[in-house]
């Protein structure tokens, strides 16, 4: 962090707020053991740990959403029970959670005061004052709100900045900010870090859980970090490498040198995809796909990447185009289709779309192909379901106390796992991942990597999109770029770079057709040709 912020943190032998030998259990999971925590006044103190290592038990607990089964937080030196969240609150306590708690349809200002709104009488709800106070609040939070606004409009930054202003209408001294910036994009990123920085002031502290360890070097000023329900260690965030907070996150080295194996380019074509449009946004996207492949799609917010996948899979309407599977045009209207040719969508949104979080492990994996391997004359063949999906547990090494586990409880990158799972007991052949590694942490997506790998190996051909630059550059044999509903470039892993991914990903061919005709865009660049010479950089 930038000298100027460091100079407001306090030293003070009395931490804001610290947490000593607390510990917490559920049925079957020990969550947290003899727990550490300290919080100085002035600072923001970073907490990282994999997923399932405590972090979310732990601000449930100082949130008042769980009791300890043992220890003891402490206030300014006070020793602090919570007993609820309205309690944490009235002391100065406020979390944001990374699953926004907004009300769409109501405006900024009620979503602010909710449940606290001034009464014009007893019945009557005083527009006028409610609104005053929200604009008084966002005015001194020097937030691009007002209070009039419908939530349900507003882009997701913004709604995250409602959220801090919910939060700090509460008179907080603590902000718990659990993975604030999952869904923001760099610019939005900087916008959040200066208001956490305006917030800072010698009462008051901010507790910042991020899986971006580039973040943590920019906005904390220590960093705790937490592993299997334990403290470990807690650093000085100018004095510490990021290597070696992750080395203390995950228990061994990472090394990010796992690499793909390599794609000959006689490998045959699986999925050949021809001139595909959507009524919304595609236009004319061509590109093919070749067996053991992991082809990365790039591109900026709103580029078409996720489009491109829901069109091959029948989840949008396709205006036009072919779509052929090993030589031979496939009509996909559904995704129940696609499954039918062996392709296999894993959404971003894994919660919603990829599983059934009330379900068990068991029941997630062999659902998918319920009726063509474990079903007989309408009986499930149970034990033949269980037996397949303990192997793929074992197989994926999906951390779970057995299949009988509920889904919702694993950890995002388990979670994940069973999703992948649950298209390999399909036998998919062509796989889809879009956003495979979005918020799980750093050793679960070195697991990610490393399955992606296997598959490719076993010769399973794979599309990935990513919104994380260095994630394309690493895992793919060739990168498609897109911008704008279109295909602007195609690159293979030795020519790619970021600045030669991003060059192409801001180009914008539909607001100068001259320009795009000039560039070679009017047909996209075939995909034996890994980028056409009138794209390269410089020229």
């Amino acid at each position: 962090m930038n000298s100027e912020h460091r100079s407001t943190a306090n030293d003070s032998r009395t931490p804001l707020l610290s947490a000593r030998g607390v510990a917490k259990s559920f049925p079957g999971v020990r969550a947290l053991e003899d727990m550490h925590l300290e919080l100085r006044h002035g600072e923001v103190l970073a907490l990282v740990g994999e997923n399932g290592a405590g972090k979310s038990t732990l601000m449930k607990l100082l949130s008042g959403i769980y009791r300890p089964d043992g220890g003891q937080f402490f206030l300014n030196g006070a020793q602090l029970e919570i007993t609820d969240p309205r309690h944490a609150q009235d002391q100065g306590i406020s979390i944001i959670h990374q699953e926004f708690n907004l009300m769409p349809d109501l405006t900024v200002a009620q979503n602010i005061f909710i449940g606290r709104e001034p009464r014009g009488g007893r019945f009557l709800l005083n527009e006028r004052a409610l609104n005053a106070r929200a604009q008084e609040l966002i005015d001194r939070l020097h937030l691009p709100l007002r209070p009039r606004q419908v939530v349900g409009r507003l882009t997701v930054a913004k709604q995250q900045m409602v959220e801090i202003a919910k939060a700090l209408s509460y008179d907080a001294k603590i902000l718990i900010m659990d993975e604030p910036t999952a869904a923001l994009n760099d610019a939005e990123v900087r916008v959040l870090h200066e208001l956490i920085r305006r917030f800072l002031r010698p009462d008051t502290g901010v507790i910042y859980i991020s899986h971006r360890m580039e973040e943590l070097k920019s906005i904390s000023d220590r960093i705790t970090v937490i592993r299997d329900g334990h403290y470990v260690d807690t650093l000085d965030t100018a004095a510490t490498s990021i290597s070696k907070v992750i080395a203390l996150m995950v228990g061994r080295e990472i090394t990010g040198e796992v690499k793909p194996v390599d794609v000959r380019a006689d490998r045959p074509t699986v999925l050949t995809v021809s001139g595909l449009r959507t009524k919304t946004l595609l236009k004319d996207v061509s590109f093919e796909l070749r067996e053991g492949e992991i082809l990365g799609f790039a591109g900026l917010m709103g580029a078409g990447r996720t489009e491109v996948a829901r069109a091959l899979v029948g989840a949008d309407p396709v205006e036009s185009g072919t779509i052929s599977v090993r030589g031979q045009p496939v009509t996909i209207k559904t995704p129940a289709d696609a499954a039918k040719h062996r392709i296999g969508y894993l959404s971003e949104d894994r919660k919603q779309l990829g599983l059934l979080l009330e379900q068990d492990v068991a029941a997630n994996i062999g659902l998918s192909a319920l009726r063509e391997r474990f079903q007989s004359f309408g009986f499930v063949k149970d034990r033949a379901m269980r037996v397949t999906s303990a192997e793929l547990v074992d197989a994926l090494r999906i951390k779970t106390p057995s299949i009988a586990q509920t889904a919702k409880n694993l950890s995002g990158g388990n979670q994940q796992k069973v999703v992948i799972a649950k298209w390999l007991v399909k036998d998919c052949d062509i796989l889809i991942f879009d956003e495979p590694t979005r918020g799980i942490d750093v050793g679960a997506k070195e697991e990610i990597y490393k399955l992606l790998n296997e598959l490719a190996g076993r010769g399973k051909s794979i599309i990935m999109i990513s919104s994380e630059l260095p994630e394309v550059l690493r895992m793919s044999h060739r990168i498609v770029v897109m911008s704008e509903g279109r295909i602007v470039g195609q690159l293979t892993a030795d020519e790619a770079s970021q600045e030669r991914v991003m060059h192409y990903a801001t180009l914008r061919p539909d607001e100068n057709p001259a320009d795009a005709a000039e560039l070679g865009l009017a047909e996209p660049p075939g995909p034996d040709s890994a980028i056409d010479p009138a794209m390269k950089v410089g020229d």
